[in-house]
């Protein structure tokens, strides 16, 4: 038996973390912005929302609308770009005992680059996260994330800049995720992230609009739970790297779904815009399911699914 039997301590793809609870790119911001709602140091770990290799200006408004129940959304990863997230949002982050994780995206292979060497060399990033499958976009990220070759070259070119701990974000939007995760597990990835977005769209019926100034955008929340629960399962039966779940977590429940389901740790993404304490109460859940069924760790549970 563990000598701590209710220690919520994971290593993840080469990350040590507190606990197996991590904020989803895209809903945290740069986690200062929360800093007045919860203690950033009780995550297990904080990922940022996406950095190219200048900044952006995201998609025309309105680009974020809910939908039953969850939320559209078309940002387009508007951002500070990387050389000012090292400048402006980095140094914040450091004052923190939790591991900053950077998403990093682009429209092509040699910007994924230019972030990835530019992070490697700042001090206080733990690992980075490939985007490589936003469907707010016309182009770039999602190109790479349906395609094995494409993910194979550009997961394989960026092994190669760097050091740090590699996760790729996959895509639910394709014919069989399976393939693509064998692909970024060859490439040299340490671990994957399950799932992105759905794509997905909305229309006033009264202007026979779309609600979204994009058209089309990335569908999260409850709704996509049950896609989501069913692709980590996929992966984690294909794959021998760790899985992080992802994809309408909004309680302890629900992250003890995704463990049992194949992951090794968990992100919380649109639930931070209904409760910005979402990740430290699913942080309790977990605690609280671990003592109930006294059980010694999360390890037990990952990928524990009786078929």
């Amino acid at each position: 038996m563990n000598s701590n039997p209710t220690s919520l301590e994971v290593h993840v793809a080469g990350i040590r973390m507190k606990n197996p609870v991590m904020t989803a790119s895209g809903t945290f911001g740069y986690g200062s912005e929360y800093a007045d709602f919860i203690d950033l140091n009780q995550l297990g770990a904080i990922v940022v929302k996406g950095i190219t290799s200048v900044p952006w200006s995201g998609n025309p408004m309105p680009r974020i609308t809910e939908t039953p129940p969850g939320m559209l959304n078309a940002i387009g990863l508007q951002n500070v770009g990387v050389d000012g997230f090292i400048e402006k949002k980095l140094p914040y982050l450091r004052n923190f005992d939790v591991p900053v994780i950077v998403n990093i995206c682009g429209e092509r292979l040699e910007e994924y680059l230019e972030v990835t060497e530019k992070l490697d060399a700042a001090d206080g990033v733990a690992a980075i996260e490939l985007n490589i499958s936003c469907p707010n976009l016309h182009c770039g990220g999602m190109s790479f994330g349906v395609d094995p070759e494409l993910t194979y070259e550009l997961v394989n070119s960026v092994r190669e800049k760097t050091a740090l701990p590699l996760l790729v974000k996959l895509s639910p939007n394709v014919t069989d995720i399976t393939v693509i995760a064998r692909a970024a597990e060859a490439a040299g990835t340490d671990g994957l992230s399950v799932i992105n977005t759905l794509l997905g769209m909305a229309i006033d019926i009264k202007t026979r609009r779309p609600m979204l100034a994009n058209i089309t955008g990335g569908l999260s929340g409850p709704a996509i739970k049950p896609v989501a629960l069913r692709l980590v399962w996929q992966v984690y039966n294909a794959v021998n790297i760790p899985i992080i779940g992802m994809g309408g977590i909004m309680t302890g429940d629900d992250a003890i779904a995704f463990f049992i389901a194949g992951a090794s740790a968990v992100a919380v993404g649109t639930a931070n815009f209904v409760n910005p304490r979402a990740p430290l109460d699913v942080i309790d859940g977990v605690h609280t399911y671990l003592k109930q069924y006294k059980l010694d760790s999360i390890k037990e549970l990952v990928g524990s699914l009786q078929t």
